[in-house]
């Protein structure tokens, strides 16, 4: 009897000790976890830096994965272009080159979406004339008065390349193509001993009430600025600023009672056009109470000071970087950066430090 007793006892401590190992092991994989939200306003460039940890943790994309962006490439650089040409007709700007009309309606004439395995010869001769063209150049430096794709100069200058038959998209075609983020995806990473499961949202406007469903357990929000975008109007709202617009949100993700203790990772994006634009369109023009000109290093910090100077709790740091989400070099440095503070917080979190 007394022997039965004792089996059954070792058996239930045997089933009870590995109950406890498995909620151990599972804590453990929980804190190897990070779930990360990538928020921000529409193309502020969540997406892209999606596509930069592929390249920098996955080994990039194969032939095959390549292959497949180059619809959307076409479709990119083919309505980029129209976009132009329909801002020339509304802000009365014409052709330098009236012979070139004919080139116009080549652009007019293609369906939304490009497909096929090879940009058509006359689209990328057409593309490629008004490109060249002082009206064209004219009307894309007036870009910030209508909604044009920030891609569209890169796809013009490459397109003898997009237009060769034997044309494969690379590392740089990849990143500055633009698909519009609808729902949520999630995207899974191993660095280091860290398993990254990051979820890109939707932008705008309409997509932002699906966020609600990722928040549960949140480890770190990576939170992104378009910067360049100062000067222009959102997209599905052009009574609104965007920047005004990205405050608006980043003071309500900031703040939230969901973030609490929540670490808070602030990419101020879009450097390079930003540099580019300070002397042409001058920041005080939108932000009246700004008095640095067209200076980068103090259009940076006021930038920087309204976004930090929003949060509430005066335990919660922000940590905040300058980025251009297109340059793997930088991203894969910062990134570096970001899983640090990452490892930190779960030290900090668990009691280790």
């Amino acid at each position: 009897m007394g022997c039965g007793a004792s089996k059954e006892d070792n058996a239930g401590k045997a089933r009870n000790d590995e109950i406890d190992n498995q909620l151990k092991r599972d804590k453990m994989a929980q804190r190897n976890e990070i779930k990360m939200l990538l928020l921000g306003a529409g193309e502020s460039g969540k997406s892209t830096i999606l596509k930069q940890m592929k390249l920098i943790h996955e080994g990039g994309y194969s032939r095959d994965e390549r292959e497949s962006f180059k619809e959307i490439i076409f479709s990119n650089t083919v309505q980029s272009m129209r976009v132009i040409l329909e801002a020339m007709e509304s802000l009365e700007l014409p052709l330098d080159d009236q012979q070139a009309e004919y080139h116009v309606q080549t652009i007019f004439m293609q369906p939304p979406q490009i497909e096929g395995d090879s940009l058509p010869a006359e689209v990328g001769a057409a593309i490629k004339a008004l490109w060249q063209d002082a009206g064209v150049q004219e009307c894309f430096r007036r870009s910030r008065e209508y909604q044009l794709n920030d891609s569209a100069r890169y796809y013009f200058d490459s397109i003898d390349r997009i237009a060769a038959h034997d044309y494969l998209p690379d590392d740089q075609d990849v990143l500055r193509s633009r698909v519009k983020t609808t729902g949520i995806t999630e995207t899974t990473f191993i660095i280091q001993d860290l398993t990254y499961r990051m979820f890109d949202v939707g932008g705008q406007r309409s997509e932002r009430k699906k966020w609600i469903h990722c928040f549960e357990n949140v480890t770190t929000i990576l939170f992104l600025v378009a910067i360049s975008e100062y000067d222009q109007l959102l997209f599905e709202d052009e009574t609104v600023n965007r920047m005004q617009e990205a405050l608006t949100l980043f003071d309500s993700i900031c703040n939230s009672r969901w973030f609490v203790k929540t670490s808070i990772i602030l990419f101020l994006n879009k450097i390079d056009r930003f540099k580019e634009k300070l002397p042409v369109s001058p920041m005080q023009n939108y932000f009246p109470d700004y008095e640095g000109g067209a200076d980068y290093a103090a259009a940076c910090d006021y930038i920087l000071n309204r976004f930090v100077s929003l949060n509430q709790t005066e335990t919660k740091q922000i940590y905040t970087h300058f980025t251009c989400a297109t340059d793997t070099t930088q991203i894969r440095f910062v990134m570096g950066a970001v899983n640090d503070i990452i490892i930190q917080e779960n030290l900090r979190m668990c009691g280790l430090i």
